[in-house]
């Protein structure tokens, strides 16, 4: 036996142990990129759903606030009113017109 035919017999029957070693860093590399790019598009996709309830609870505390403004402003529309005034005024204040003699008019 030749030398050429014992490394071709220790090659079929060990395998090609370099050409392995290549194949299984190739397989290897390749799993752990695609393996990195499903979690990526996973975690991508998690975090958009994140967002988008933030977004709608974000939005909804939005409306509720808009309707304790408009709330607010017809609120403080009543309060500067003339007759909620007079009113408070007289009740709360006790106050009245002034008599004829207590005006003071000025020249």
């Amino acid at each position: 036996m030749t030398i050429l035919t014992r490394t071709l017999k220790q090659k079929i029957y060990f395998g090609d142990r370099e050409g392995t070693r290549v194949k299984y860093s190739s397989l290897i590399a390749v799993v752990a990129v695609l393996l990195a790019a499903s979690l990526l598009f996973v975690w991508s996709h998690v975090r958009t759903t994140e967002l988008k309830y933030q977004i709608a609870k974000e939005m909804s505390l939005r409306e509720s606030l808009l309707e304790e403004n408009r709330k607010l402003k017809v609120e403080i529309a009543f309060l500067k009113s003339p007759q909620h005034l007079e009113r408070v005024a007289r009740e709360r204040l006790g106050m009245t017109y002034p008599e004829r003699d207590q005006v003071i008019f000025l020249k």
